[in-house]
């Protein structure tokens, strides 16, 4: 008889299991193990891929005169690829081309060979880093499908091939009239790299925003301690307060550089109801008028000293200006007048103005000889000499007499007689 002790549930590394039946079997861990390596094998991607990307999925794997290897690749980058864009870049790491592919690093690089060889794919140049902070590296290389390829693979016609070649040469005639055919889905399935390669491609959500180049009426704002970041924030603060940061720093940059806490100060000014802006464009209308008038001024002395020696006459032939030998003054004429007079103040200005808009004119000999006979029949007569002597009379000597009285009178704080 057997003396061994039966079977205990959880004792050892055995243990009991019942079947639907109810009749217990003895199981080890190791079997178990087995069964759902067994049952984990027969597991799949359950991705369901559009109609449009699993045949090119399948004519990339039936095409004739590849190798192997090329085949593999190429169905992965159909299945990489967005099927609404066949021509743009193929965003997909190393990585994720190996996984789908089923090929090593090595094998992946001589299978990329073999596609470039066949005109199905199209290898960028890898380009250095031109950002800041990063000068020296090297940036990614993007895949592109060629033409032959999207054809092949389904994602375009050949009637669309036969209209893009029309249109990058002009001299093919096509036929314009025909229309592409309507895409066969709305929006595209897992065509593009996903998850992970996303991520590190598009690092948006950890790593700091780099900024662009400060724009020149700002860098001077970095002497006075301000960061690049500083300046990008404090440009957004002035536009949510509805100003501009270069018009507060140009309206107010003479105190700002004198300012002991210049951030601070700014902060302030951009929290401020002032029109900084207004101010702006007040003082440059002050300035452009400034300068207008010293290049007038400076057009003024250039005309008088060319017409130095000259003479000028209005249109109507009633004033005529003779300027100086010397340039630094004039004399005015008229017709109605025999006396000449003298231009004073800033008569080089009034001369420029003159002559500008037409109320001057260089005089001829003609015309100088008819504003002379013109003159002669305005010319001044001399008063008549009495020829008696003129003597008081006694109403004016009676007149004379109360208004010294009058005078007296007020002198002395006396008033007037009401007579």
């Amino acid at each position: 008889m057997s003396i061994a002790q039966r079977s205990v549930a959880g004792e050892g590394e055995i243990r009991l299991r019942s079947d639907e039946s109810g009749n217990a079997s003895v199981i080890s861990p190791a079997g178990e193990d087995r069964d759902a390596a067994a049952l984990r094998a027969f597991e799949t991607d359950a991705t369901n891929l559009p109609w449009i990307v699993f045949r090119a999925v399948f004519r990339a794997s039936q095409i004739d005169g590849l190798p192997a290897r090329a085949r593999a690749l190429f169905a992965a980058l159909a299945r990489t690829v967005d099927a609404t864009r066949p021509y743009a870049a193929i965003y997909a790491r190393r990585e994720l081309l190996n996984d789908r592919s089923l090929l090593s690093r090595r094998t992946l690089y001589r299978a990329l060979t073999d596609l470039e060889a066949a005109g199905l794919i199209h290898r960028a140049g890898q380009l250095r880093i031109a950002s800041e902070g990063y000068e020296g590296q090297f940036g990614r290389t993007y895949l592109h499908l060629t033409e032959h390829a999207a054809t092949l693979l389904g994602f375009i016609t050949p009637r669309e091939a036969s209209a893009s070649v029309a249109e990058e040469d002009p001299n093919n005639v096509a036929d314009q009239g025909s229309e592409p055919a309507p895409r066969s889905f709305a929006t595209p399935g897992a065509t593009v790299a996903l998850g992970a390669n996303i991520r590190d491609l598009s690092p948006a959500s950890y790593q700091k925003r780099q900024p662009g180049q400060v724009p020149a009426d700002l860098e001077r704002l970095r002497t006075l301690g301000f960061s690049k970041f500083l300046i990008f924030g404090l440009m957004r603060d002035a536009r949510e307060h509805g100003k501009r940061l270069s018009d507060v720093v140009e309206a107010t940059w003479t105190h700002l550089k004198q300012a002991n806490r210049p951030i601070c100060y700014l902060r302030a000014l951009l929290r401020s109801t002032v029109d900084f802006s207004y101010q702006l464009r007040a003082r440059q209308a002050e300035d452009a008028a400034r300068r207008d008038a010293e290049d007038e001024q400076e057009a003024a002395a250039r005309l008088a000293h060319q017409a130095a020696g000259s003479t000028y006459i209005d249109p109507t032939a009633e004033r005529r200006i003779d300027v100086d030998a010397d340039g630094q003054g004039a004399t005015v004429r008229l017709q109605s007048e025999g006396v000449p007079r003298r231009e004073a103040g800033n008569w080089a200005l009034r001369f420029l103005r003159a002559v500008r808009s037409g109320q001057l004119r260089p005089a001829t000999a003609a015309d100088i000889e008819a504003f002379a006979q013109a003159s002669r029949h305005h010319a001044v007569i001399s008063p008549a000499q009495p020829t008696v002597p003129r003597s008081v009379t006694p109403t004016v000597s009676v007149h004379l007499a109360d208004l010294r009285a009058l005078v007296r009178s007020a002198g002395r704080g006396i008033p007037p007689d009401p007579r």
